[in-house]
């Protein structure tokens, strides 16, 4: 997974920082980003607190992990059938 260059805390805090009124170009031109990653994070991340997105991003991690699981579970029960269906 690609690692990001800011952690929660700087993207909430730019956040917040244009909730209390400065401007989203400022913001990007101090932290040198586009308008369209400001606007991305601020899809994600509004209303969060850091404790909040750490643990949404935690939430991510194990809902992949899952997923993975699952994915070889139903891979493996489906080579089971086959191979069922084939010896009967």
């Amino acid at each position: 997974m690609k690692k990001t260059r800011y952690t929660e805390e700087q993207i909430i805090g730019a956040i917040k920082e244009h909730e209390a009124g400065a401007k989203v170009d400022d913001i990007c031109r101090k932290l040198s980003i586009s308008s369209g990653t400001f606007y991305n994070w601020r899809s994600k991340y509004a209303g969060l607190e850091v404790n909040e997105a750490k643990r949404l991003r935690e939430l991510d991690s194990e809902n992949n992990k899952l997923k993975k699981l699952l994915a070889d579970k139903l891979l493996e029960v489906e080579a089971m059938k086959d191979v069922l269906s084939k010896k009967w």
